[in-house]
């Protein structure tokens, strides 16, 4: 395999592994790996006939999922018992907030670091009340916190003492410096409740945050995987007749029009994804840039493709803040290695 394509083949047409031999289905496994999307490819295919090494393969990685899962549910109620003296109601984000509401797009998804939304306006009672519930901060050292708290969108990450349990708390979903800039108050206004003293995002805004993490906010690293979270999420949301319309209000009051279009487009192109043409529009030279990086694996699950990997590594730093912060940043960072 000279890319991850087969991959995101298998995942939308799980009929074509068929014809797989032993070659085929190393390298495809090998790439599930290394895109975290081994749990996803072992559910797609549950119910297909499979050679045995395969079949136990997949059913290690449904095993690991699950108990994944088991395990990112109790962090959620750990950070509700955490928070409900407050009066805060976390609003979960990605793996956790598919898994917690049951979303198609949790199924076989590997469940992190716990992501969660809260006003602005209550980030240091919420940092004390986890500080009291045995976390601790993941990184100490001075620049890192003046740095997270005067230009990025999330408090520094906290790590619990006992469990090992990673939480990133959020009050919006970009770097302040970024060049689009959500509305978090409207995120949190629309936000549902799924549970007493736990929230999600409403699902337009799924797929707005979703968009978010893919393109405007990373070097699309795992990309893939955020993708089909994408694909899972708009086979269920379309269903309702005005999800169109509302997804493209809320893309253009978040400033994420052209991301969101760009997410629907290259869904379609690997996954066969529903959307909506007119919301999608239509670039194929670009998106084919970022087809090379979704797909960067070798058989072996390998990066490649390193001057494409390297300039959507220097185009996350430019997005995410003006040059002479960007470049005053990477010197102190690289300073401190």
């Amino acid at each position: 395999m000279k890319d991850a394509r087969p991959l995101a083949t298998a995942l939308a047409d799980p009929v074509a592994v068929l014809g797989f031999g032993p070659d085929d289905w190393t390298s495809l496994l090998s790439i599930a790996r290394a895109e975290r999307l081994d749990g996803s490819l072992a559910f797609r295919l549950a119910d297909m006939p499979l050679p045995g090494p395969v079949a136990r393969a997949l059913e290690d990685a449904r095993a690991q999922a699950e108990f994944g899962r088991a395990q990112g549910l109790w962090e959620v109620e750990m950070a509700r018992r955490a928070l409900a003296p407050l009066g805060v109601a976390p609003i979960l984000l990605k793996g956790s907030a598919f898994a917690f509401a049951g979303l198609p797009a949790a199924v076989g998804r590997l469940v992190g670091d716990l992501d969660i939304l809260v006003p602005r306006d209550r980030l240091d009672d919420v940092e004390t009340a986890l500080l009291d519930a045995g976390f601790s901060w993941a990184k100490d050292d001075d620049y890192t916190h003046a740095y997270y708290r005067r230009w990025m969108h999330e408090l520094p990450p906290l790590v619990h003492f006992d469990r090992g349990a990673m939480i990133d708390v959020h009050h919006t979903i970009l770097p302040l410096t970024a060049r689009r800039t959500p509305d978090a108050d409207a995120l949190i206004a629309d936000s549902i409740e799924i549970s007493a003293g736990v929230r999600i995002l409403s699902p337009a805004d799924m797929i707005v945050h979703a968009a978010c993490h893919l393109f405007a906010d990373g070097d699309m690293a795992g990309g893939l995987r955020n993708l089909w979270d994408i694909d899972r999420l708009l086979r269920l949301f379309t269903a309702h007749p005005d999800f169109w319309k509302t997804l493209d209000a809320r893309a253009r009051l978040h400033q994420m029009h052209e991301p969101v279009a760009l997410a629907l487009r290259l869904a379609d192109r690997l996954f066969a994804t529903p959307v909506e043409p007119r919301l999608a529009g239509h670039d194929r030279v670009r998106d084919g840039l970022f087809i090379r990086r979704l797909l960067a694996r070798d058989g072996w699950g390998r990066p490649i493709r390193p001057l494409n990997r390297l300039g959507f590594y220097i185009r996350s730093h430019w997005m995410r803040m003006p040059p002479l912060m960007l470049a005053r940043h990477l010197w102190i960072k690289a300073r401190a290695k």
